[in-house]
């Protein structure tokens, strides 16, 4: 009997052991195709991340292709925008110089004859008054009315001052002759930078002169020290020159009309004495040139006018931005600057401002070109 239940327990305990065994087999085999299909889902994975980065990698190419694509783009229409615009401005100023010209010659050539004419009148009366001194009645009320001792002391100054009008015409005229040159679309050499800027200076002077914004006119600071004759584009050159400068007035004018509108809001500030916006001063615009050295000059062009925010330091020279009002300005001024400095000239061009205290523009070029 206890034979029997031994033999009874050790079969069950040898199928337990067989149950145990299958299962443990199972276990295995299930273990070998989690980590089977493991590996398999980690190559997906790892292929999957392959591709996702050659696709990632064909996307950043294909964005810096647009990208570029897109800089040429703004680039050619600025271009053609700059070169339409040189182009109609220097047929236009060209055509204004030759129809203002001609009249000016024709005045300037016949301003001597006609005072040498007075001149012989005068000598006549003269003669007349020696042997006739004392004319008729009506004759000494013509001589009166006409006050001919006062005529024969003014026509000198009449004519000193006509002479000056049509001098300073002319002068205007090949001011307009040198800004436009349509003969120097080229490289030229032996250019006189210092001559170009006056030339831009004296176009713009109606805006340099007395106004309603400026009572006193606008004050320019000419700091010229010698420099050698260089090589450029000087049409494309004069360009730049009066961007800058109608740049720097209409800061100065957005500074005045700033700071008269903060008065009129706090009419209890007093002007001479406290000024929040700024220490206002009277506008100023100062024109700077040097040799750096045998290569280089640099040129500046700053006024203390209403100056740019910082954020905007970086979009300076972006086409078609603009901090100015809406039909204030096209965006391009600044732009068109950067490429005829860099570009063309192979220079550079920086900006130092800060807002309220004025702007400063830094140009180099290098004194030849290859």
């Amino acid at each position: 009997m206890e034979s029997t239940e031994y033999e009874q327990r050790i079969q069950e305990l040898e199928k337990k052991v067989r149950i145990l065994t299958k299962k443990l087999q199972r276990s295995e085999a299930d273990r070998r195709q989690l980590e089977d299909a493991s590996q398999e889902q980690e190559i997906v994975l790892k292929s999957v991340i392959k591709e996702l980065e050659t696709s990632q990698m064909d996307l950043k190419s294909r964005s810096q292709e647009l990208e570029a694509a897109l800089n040429n783009l703004t680039n050619l229409q600025v271009k053609l925008v700059e070169s339409e615009k040189m182009s109609a401005l220097g047929v236009m100023v060209a055509g204004i110089a030759h129809e203002i010209n001609n009249p000016v010659s024709f005045i300037y050539g016949n301003l001597p004859h006609a005072q040498g004419y007075i001149e012989d009148l005068l000598v006549l009366l003269n003669s007349y008054q020696q042997y006739y001194p004392q004319p008729v009645d009506e004759i000494q009320k013509l001589i009166e009315s006409i006050d001919i001792d006062f005529l024969k002391k003014d026509y000198l100054l009449l004519f000193d001052s006509m002479n000056l009008g049509v001098e300073r015409i002319a002068k205007i005229v090949q001011s307009l002759r040198t800004f436009s040159r349509l003969d120097e679309a080229d490289l030229k050499t032996e250019v006189n930078i210092h001559e170009d800027i006056e030339n831009t200076l004296k176009l713009l002077n109606h805006r340099l002169q007395n106004s309603a914004v400026f009572p006193q006119g606008i004050t320019v600071i000419k700091n010229f020290h010698h420099l050698p004759r260089i090589d450029c584009y000087s049409r494309q050159l004069n360009q730049v020159f009066m961007n800058l400068i109608v740049n720097a007035i209409d800061a100065l004018e957005s500074h005045a009309h700033h700071f008269k509108n903060y008065h009129k809001m706090h009419p209890e500030v007093n002007p001479t004495v406290d000024i929040p916006i700024s220490d206002y001063q009277l506008p100023t615009i100062q024109i700077s040139t040097q040799q750096l050295n045998h290569q280089w000059i640099a040129i500046e062009i700053a006024d203390n006018g209403i100056g740019i925010s910082p954020e905007y330091h970086s979009r300076l020279f972006d086409p078609f931005f603009t901090t100015k009002p809406v039909g204030k300005g096209t965006g391009l001024g600044l732009s068109i600057a950067y490429q005829i400095i860099v570009q063309q000239h192979g220079g550079t061009i920086d900006c130092e401002s800060t807002p309220g205290k004025g702007t400063k523009f830094i140009i180099k070029i290098p004194l030849r070109q290859s």
